[in-house]
């Protein structure tokens, strides 16, 4: 096959402990998913169904720095536990969700605030605000083979050392078998698919020469710095 010009490189993520690497499909984000950061945001975790919008697969970025981006004087940070697809499907039960889940990791679901805030208020898509070059910092997948399908587990953000995000993963409105299952309704899934799975509350702005320091119970840490 002759290519008119060259194709990108395939995006993928380590897995920790060993030297395979996950190749990435798409990245499916869900808003608003622990009721105290919707409350934060302004909206009533109990009566909204769940929403999803995407990221670029060559916006997971493994490399532990985040350059600041252009066109905004507002970046804030969202905490998430990154879950990775293994299987394909489409309406899939939420009683066979997990089968298809490869493993688990962190990330950082980045985000142009100012420039999301804008495309909220003019009704329009928010890819802007989410969607931008390396907006997406995220730590290796460990795999479900060893760590399981962790349902609770502390999960915090600190920036330059102070606490800034916490909370625990059984306070999401919507579980992980039942974001596979709600996505599986509307999209074919597939192996190499990603989905972020909602930030706690605390989210808040960062600067150049900030140090982001993350964790989640059981699956290490992620340290990435604000250039």
């Amino acid at each position: 096959m002759t290519f008119v010009i060259s194709p990108p490189a395939p995006v993928s993520l380590p897995v920790a402990g060993t030297d395979a690497l996950f190749p990435v499909r798409r990245v499916y984000c869900i808003g608003r998913n622990y009721a105290a950061h919707a409350v934060e945001m302004g909206h009533d975790p109990d009566r909204e169904p769940p929403f999803f919008f995407q990221k670029n697969p060559d916006n997971l970025d493994p490399s532990g720095e985040f350059p600041y981006p252009p066109g905004t004087n507002d970046v804030h940070h969202e905490m998430e536990m990154l879950v990775a697809l293994k299987s394909a499907g489409q309406g899939i039960a939420v009683a066979d969700a997990l089968d298809h889940v490869y493993g688990y990791g962190i990330a950082l679901d980045m985000t142009r605030r100012d420039l999301q805030g804008q495309a909220k208020k003019m009704g329009r898509p928010w890819e802007v605000g989410k969607a931008f070059e390396r907006s997406a910092p995220c730590g290796p997948i460990h795999p479900a083979s060893e760590v399981g399908h962790p349902a609770q587990g502390r999960i915090a953000l600190r920036v330059n050392g102070n606490l800034r995000q916490e909370g625990d993963l059984n306070q999401m409105i919507w579980k992980v078998p039942e974001m596979i299952a709600v996505l599986s309704e509307h999209f074919v899934l597939a192996s190499g698919d990603v989905i972020l799975t909602g930030t706690p509350a605390g989210v808040g702005p960062v600067v150049r020469g900030d140090t982001l320091h993350g964790e989640i119970d059981g699956f290490g840490a992620l340290d990435v710095r604000v250039t």
